[in-house]
């Protein structure tokens, strides 16, 4: 399983890859392989700005739908439109073409509270 060292993690299973004033969020690899394969991603907050740990959407597997939260707050710049087309990108590329939601982070010290890629396998045992 694949734990990428550049990014950071919630303790609800989301990461977020920050690239300058944005930041890219999605869901882990092990969120996406304990959900099977998904088969719908709805997130219509597109444009809002969502606090920490809040609700930005859901994604939809065979038999499961599962929430998607905030791992820090901000406004939801874009959604990843490949996703409407083609949601199991999120289970063939979680942390590449796979990503759910571009942000402005409204908080940076926010990041801080996030897990580590050596924390979050902690977390889930690995």
């Amino acid at each position: 399983m694949n734990f990428p060292e550049n990014l950071k993690y919630s303790k609800d299973h989301e990461w977020i890859r920050v690239e300058g004033e944005t930041a890219f969020v999605g869901i882990t690899e092990f969120a996406q392989s304990e959900l099977g394969e998904i088969v719908y991603v709805d997130v219509t907050t597109e444009g809002e700005t969502i606090a920490k740990d809040k609700e930005f959407g859901s994604v939809e597997a065979v038999k499961t739908v599962s929430e998607l939260l905030m791992p820090v707050s901000g406004e939801i710049l874009e959604v990843n439109a490949e996703l409407e087309e083609k949601p199991e990108l999120i289970n063939e590329d979680p942390y590449g073409k796979g990503w759910i939601i571009k942000i402005a982070v409204s908080d940076a010290s926010e990041l801080d509270q996030l897990l580590s890629a050596a924390d979050y396998k902690n977390l889930i045992g690995k």
